[in-house]
């Protein structure tokens, strides 16, 4: 990738912001507006919508990120609480478990026709949790807009007591199937 090629993130996530910015790769973020998949599959859920997301931003001559972030419990996808007494409810139904953060990750561009797609799960295990310690996490708000309902880079990871796999994951974009998929951005970022 040349240093012309423009990136997109095609996120609403501050955290998948953040994480890009941290390797000091340059891009524009685009808010797509997909109408997302919510049953079926998991790994295959999370990638058809991380492809949704690219492609609702994607055009020539630009490499476009799509990602999509979900907990699985039992199989199932639980997506993201919608208010507190759900955040509750999930936050309950986690405690003392181990469940997958499961990510797909698309990424379309900069020539026409290439597409690179990948997931990755993580094992999360949270500690047992007391009812007034969930409650006390819901009242921080941080669960918001989270899937599964909590948000390990912050206060969540006072739930938390083991985690296998990649944690980049989990906050919400693999970093290390980023960097396989597409080893250009890394050398962008170091200028090599």
């Amino acid at each position: 990738m040349d240093e012309s090629t423009e990136v997109v993130l095609a996120s609403a996530s501050p955290q998948r912001r953040e994480m890009l910015q941290r390797l000091g790769i340059e891009f524009s973020v685009e808010i797509p507006g997909v109408e997302e998949i919510t049953h079926g599959d998991p790994k295959e859920v999370v990638l058809a919508n991380a492809l949704l997301k690219a492609r609702s931003a994607s055009r020539a001559g630009v490499l476009t990120i799509g990602c999509d972030t979900d907990v699985v419990v039992e199989g199932h996808l639980i997506g993201k609480p919608e208010d507190e007494m759900r955040a509750h409810e999930y936050l309950a139904q986690l405690s003392g478990r181990t469940h997958e953060v499961v990510s797909g990750l698309a990424l379309l561009g900069p020539e026409d026709d290439r597409v690179r797609t990948g997931t990755v799960e993580t094992r999360v295990t949270f500690r047992p949790l007391e009812v007034s310690e969930i409650d006390a996490y819901v009242a921080t708000g941080e669960w918001r807009g989270r899937a599964g309902g909590y948000a390990i880079q912050g206060v969540g990871a006072s739930l938390v007591e083991r985690v296998e796999g990649d944690i980049s994951n989990v906050i919400g974009l693999p970093i290390g199937l980023l960097l396989s998929l597409a080893p250009e951005l890394m050398a962008s970022a170091t200028g090599r």
